[in-house]
């Protein structure tokens, strides 16, 4: 496959990161197509991780409009948002952050009949989303097209993050075979997002470029409130409805 060039634009501006994965790493993350569904707590800070490190193509997906309660964490929405599209006030900021890359927001709810036209041909699937019938789409979604699955999950002051690749790893619906009870409202600190959300673009960056060891069948659990890093070890259900045929 070639590559993009690289221009003395971003031989500058990405200089720091190349030192650590090469020219060719930089040029991966530049010809990467990403699909981010959700731009609130953990889409914020993840699309804007993501357009500074030079991913090519961002493509995020958010059906909510700004409220005042949000601002305490979703860092691409200010006061003057409120009460715009979550997708046109990220597009807004994401572009400012980063003209050089391409930008697509969408003010659409994902839903089963579209799900698979909104991911289109996105090399990276990435959940920002706060509900399990939403991410079950994207994890199903993720499995057809064996495409990475990048998922992080907060609550409170804990943050969660895994790395799903279709035919290699657990899959969501592995970790989580039925919607696990939740309010609908829950506590959370926007320094959990952010966390959470800077180890998951972390991710994102390692598979294109190549670098380091990801997250796969691990999932990296930060309890924030008692400064404590655990990690569990993460095991395929071969009776899985969503991936299980990958391994038969």
């Amino acid at each position: 496959m070639a590559y993009p060039t690289l221009t003395d634009y971003d031989l500058t501006r990405y200089s720091r990161q190349i030192m650590l994965f090469g020219e060719e790493g930089q040029q991966r993350l530049k010809a990467a197509s990403v699909f981010v569904a959700g731009v609130g707590g953990l889409g914020s800070p993840l699309c804007a991780y993501l357009a500074v490190a030079g991913v090519g193509h961002l493509r995020v997906v958010d059906f909510d409009e700004v409220e005042l309660c949000n601002l305490n964490r979703q860092v691409l929405h200010w006061d003057r948002d409120v009460g715009r599209p979550k997708a046109a006030s990220a597009l807004d900021k994401l572009r400012q952050i980063n003209s050089s890359i391409e930008v697509e927001a969408l003010a659409e709810q994902i839903t089963e009949k579209n799900v698979a036209s909104l991911v289109g041909e996105a090399d990276a699937i990435v959940d920002c989303m706060d509900n399990f019938p939403t991410r079950y789409l994207l994890n199903r979604a993720a499995v057809q097209r064996r495409t990475p699955f990048f998922h992080a999950a907060i609550y409170g002051m804990e943050a969660r993050v895994t790395t799903f690749v279709p035919g290699e790893t657990a899959c969501l619906r592995c970790l989580f075979p039925h919607v696990p009870p939740s309010g609908e409202t829950f506590p959370v600190v926007g320094t959990a997002p952010a966390a959470a959300a800077a180890i998951q673009a972390m991710e994102v960056i390692k598979y294109f470029t190549r670098y380091g060891t990801l997250l796969k069948n691990r999932m990296l659990i930060l309890d924030g409130e008692a400064s404590n890093v655990v990690e569990l070890r993460l095991q395929r259900d071969p009776g899985c409805p969503d991936c299980g045929h990958l391994y038969r």
